[in-house]
């Protein structure tokens, strides 16, 4: 069995991965993923501290989190291929110029 340090640790791990991804990338897909992982070690401690203490407030928590998560990968990804078909490139830069526009 896993114990409660080790998850802890992985999730820790998990965000700061995932924050760096962000803050290290210029494409936009590489962006989202780090999003992800972000929002995935989030649900790891939300599911681990309600099974501790034996709520299911953090299994709810869980479910709207990810069905945030699933929003935000769609309105992302159809942010991508408007700017890829638009500006011929894939980069966090493009965005400027939208915004510009």
């Amino acid at each position: 069995m896993i114990g409660g340090n080790h998850l802890l640790i992985f999730s820790a791990i998990l965000f700061c991965l995932g924050l760096t991804i962000v803050l290290g990338r210029r494409s936009l897909i590489r962006i989202l993923i780090g999003i992800e992982l972000m929002l995935n070690s989030a649900n790891i401690n939300l599911i681990y501290f309600a099974q501790l203490h034996d709520q299911t407030d953090g299994h709810v928590a869980v479910l709207f989190i990810l069905i945030i998560a699933i929003c935000e990968a769609v309105i992302g990804l159809a942010l991508f291929l408007r700017v890829k078909r638009f500006y011929h490139g894939a980069n966090a830069g493009l965005l400027n110029e939208i915004h510009e526009s």
